[in-house]
């Protein structure tokens, strides 16, 4: 099983995740390439070796026609503050302080909305699964800055700086996390930092508000360093990626990673992956269960198929008896705890249930991939799983239908002749 884990002892930002992703891969200037050939509009990406606190690691900047984002820290000494230029790139995909709602206006730089980006992404040409991750985690720094700032998503308009910027770390996790397609992603408590950041709105706390609201659920902690440790954009790409926080587990490790940020503190500040082979996989599931007895079949089926959308690892129904000898629906949800939210959420917006219960579960799961194969009948997608002292491989269903659409044949007849290949 593939596991990457995440030390965020420093905090984490989109700039120092990509750094510690890119030194897990055995040539990561070539990855740099292809990222400056995605055609992001006036983006250019720069890898630099750094060294801090005598540990050697990556440093990235994302340059926005020339020109790097810079933030700033407040920081409060006697009896007057002073504004400092920040030097902690960390910060440099800030996309909260330059958030502003329709009623602003820059006078230098466009801004930009969530449909903007949308438009952006598409022409990006990314895997599909790469465009769906990428265009999620920056829905989570729009939901946060919405409730931050009390106007609807529709209404958020970026900064032209601060989006590029941000969209160019997220698409560059999102392409790091599909080519080393871990099976499980561990990240440690995630260090906020401590004080004050200076903002286009003014002298916010530490962690900025739109920080505190994606981390709503996910273990943090403050401490002596003064400073924004970890910026929306680190924050929504952890809460995306991580299957579950904690303690680094056992790992025969093969890679590890140092994405540095550009402030220098008495602590090594960095973000360290590490990447390698995890024992047979074991993880946390909940089992969200609820009846109804007053849906008709066709509502059922509509309710579970938004639940499949909005990424249930699992949906069923029981047939039960209930009160006044009813027959009813018993539904079970499976999903990530990450995902508890929005389950509920979907839940109850398109079933009748007005209750509905959890029991925290452990699964012991195959580790799984997907490989591609060539066939006289086109690309084939065969799904492998092993541990456990077994191994099987299936082909993907959808396409097996396919190839028995276009050759007039049956599934048990197109299975037979891709095992005579």
């Amino acid at each position: 099983m593939r596991t990457l884990y995440w030390d965020c002892g420093m905090g984490a930002a989109g700039d120092m995740l990509t750094a510690s992703l890119l030194e897990l891969l055995p040539e990561p200037d070539r990855f740099v390439d292809k990222l400056n050939t995605l055609g992001i509009p006036g983006v250019e990406f720069h890898r630099e070796k750094m060294v801090k606190c005598g540990i050697t690691g990556t440093h990235m900047s994302v340059f926005v026609h020339g020109e790097e984002e810079i933030a700033e820290d407040y920081e409060h000494n006697h009896e007057h503050a002073h504004e400092h230029e920040h030097e902690h790139t960390h910060e440099h995909e800030h996309t909260h302080e330059h958030e502003h709602t329709h009623k602003h206006e820059h006078e230098h730089h466009h801004h930009s909305g969530m449909h903007d980006i949308e438009h952006i992404v598409a022409g990006l040409k990314l895997p599909e699964k790469v465009e769906k991750d990428v265009l999620s985690v920056y829905g989570l720094i729009a939901e946060a800055e919405s409730h931050v700032h009390g106007v609807p998503v529709s209404d958020i308009h970026f900064h032209e700086v601060g989006t590029m910027d941000a969209v160019a770390d997220i698409t560059a996790v999102c392409l790091l996390m599909n080519e080393l397609a871990p099976d499980e992603v561990i990240c440690s408590p995630i260090h906020v930092g401590s004080g004050h950041v200076k903002c286009a709105h003014g002298i916010l706390p530490v962690p900025a508000p739109a920080t505190a609201f994606i981390l709503q659920g996910v273990p943090t902690y403050g401490g002596g360093i003064k400073g924004e440790l970890c910026t929306p954009t680190g924050a929504a790409l952890l809460k995306y990626f991580v299957t579950r926080f904690g303690d680094m587990p056992m790992i025969k490790t093969q890679a590890v990673g140092y994405g540095m940020g550009k402030k220098d503190f008495e602590t090594v500040n960095c973000v360290r992956a590490i990447f390698g082979e995890g024992e047979d996989k074991m993880d946390t599931v909940l089992e969200l269960s609820y009846n109804v007895d007053d849906m008709t079949a066709e509502e059922i089926g509509f309710a579970m198929d938004r639940l499949f959308e909005g990424g249930a690892n699992e949906v069923f129904t029981i047939p039960i008896g209930m009160k006044k000898s009813r027959p009813g629906i018993l539904l079970r949800v499976m999903c990530k705890e990450r995902d508890r939210e929005k389950m509920l959420y979907l839940i109850f917006k398109y079933t009748s249930t007005i209750g509905v219960r959890e029991t925290v579960t452990h699964r012991y799961i195959l580790d799984r991939r997907i490989e591609t194969v060539e066939t006289p009948y086109g690309k084939v997608h065969r799904k492998l799983s092993s541990g456990y002292g077994v191994s099987r491989a299936k082909y993907e269903y959808e396409d097996l239908a396919q190839i028995a659409h276009r050759q007039a044949l049956s599934i048990e007849e197109v299975k037979k002749l891709l095992e005579d290949i």
